[in-house]
């Protein structure tokens, strides 16, 4: 008879390689990627910052549970540091100037457990900052030091790694088609033959709903949106030290990537779960935004690509075991946050599934599970 896996992960994106990296071997795993990569949608289309501000609670409490992993993970675990400083500039124009200082008012007087202080800046020093600014743009602006840039691949390969070496198996190219249960397991069918599991994590991201109906379970109301980003080109400046810019209401952000420009409109529209791309509007949304901020002449896009982003209806996780079918386990919804949160993500969806206490720096930092159960969205 086949083997049976105590669990199957579906999916094989940050949260997925992070719960079967924390698993440590204490359960024989198999991981399922419907791609021939890992990490191929929204994993490896991020943005892929650390902040530790501008998070709902929930979400700031597993970020601050996540920091001691991203910024020491064990030895071993990635040939590079997994956070690169780069820091945060935010700005706005004469007309939420004051919602500016408002901001920077309220983040100076109750920073997150561990931050560094804000700093209210003058036009001229952020145009040290960022000399292409525009000052008839630029009417307010503050700077936080703490915002990283993620190595995301190095993290993602860093858990399948560590899940490998503990006797995870991880199968590529193995899209789910079905499932039934057989008495204590489930049979799942794959386009790479079937597996046999006692218990599912269901780590689909934007396919979440819809694996978990395979499964006889009802949707959760998980819902992908897409997000827009384009690259442009900026001659004659070195980006190299330059912070990230984020408009006050998030309306649109640029960053440095890769020598280059990656500007987004922050778009968020809800679509179906597909290999996403950008729309034309969007794509010209960014290059405005861009232009509209500072001196740049945007003539040419050198890249542009799209991703999705999937949230539950009260934007929290969805971490637990469902109440409506035996043996599915829910691991979905992290929507932006899923890779700054992904080593606390990991680790409480481990503890839940081999019966574990959640570690003792969850514990610390606040996270309350019982806050991400599915139960709370089951009807």
């Amino acid at each position: 008879m086949t083997e049976i896996h105590d669990i199957a992960i579906i999916g094989g994106g940050i949260t997925g390689a992070s719960v079967a990296h924390f698993l440590d071997g204490r359960r024989s795993v198999v991981l399922l990627e419907q791609e021939s990569s890992l990490g191929y949608h929204s994993t490896g289309r991020s943005a892929a910052e650390f902040t530790r501000r501008f998070h709902s609670e929930a979400v700031g409490a597993l970020t601050r549970a996540s920091a001691d992993f991203m910024m020491s993970p064990p030895g071993g675990f990635a040939g590079v540091d997994l956070l690169r400083p780069r820091g945060n500039l935010v700005i706005a124009d004469a007309e939420k100037a004051d919602h500016l200082r408002a901001v920077f008012e309220k983040e100076r007087a109750n920073p997150p457990d561990g931050a560094s202080p804000v700093r209210l800046l003058s036009v001229d020093r952020a145009l040290e900052m960022v000399p292409f600014l525009d000052r008839d743009w630029v009417k307010a602006a503050f700077h936080d030091p703490d915002c990283w840039d993620v190595e995301v691949e190095s993290l993602l390969q860093g858990y399948a790694r560590g899940a490998k070496a503990k006797g995870a198996e991880i199968r590529q190219s193995a899209a789910v088609t079905g499932a039934r249960r057989e008495g204590d397991h489930w049979l799942l069918g794959t386009s790479a033959g079937e597996v046999r599991a006692r218990v599912v994590v269901n780590a689909a991201g934007g396919w979440a709903d819809p694996v978990a109906g395979l499964l006889g379970a009802a949707p959760l109301g998980i819902v992908p949106h897409r997000r827009t980003a384009i690259s442009v080109k900026v001659p004659g400046h070195d980006l190299s030290r330059m912070p990230e810019v984020n408009e006050i209401d998030e309306v649109f952000y640029f960053k440095p990537d890769a020598g280059q420009l990656m500007v987004s409109p922050a778009d968020e529209t809800p679509v179906d779960p597909h290999d996403a791309w950008p729309e034309e509007l969007d794509i010209a949304y960014a290059a405005h935004y861009l232009g509209e901020c500072t001196t740049l002449e945007v003539t040419h896009v050198a890249h542009s690509w799209a991703g999705l982003r999937s949230f539950a209806g009260d934007r929290l996780p969805v971490i637990g075991f469902s109440g409506q079918a035996e043996g599915l386990f829910w691991l979905a919804g992290l929507g932006g946050y899923g890779i700054q949160t992904s080593p606390a993500a990991g680790q409480i969806a481990a503890a839940l599934l081999t019966g574990a206490e959640i570690p003792a720096s969850a514990v610390a930092a606040g996270v309350d599970p019982a806050a991400f159960s599915p139960s709370r969205l089951e009807r």
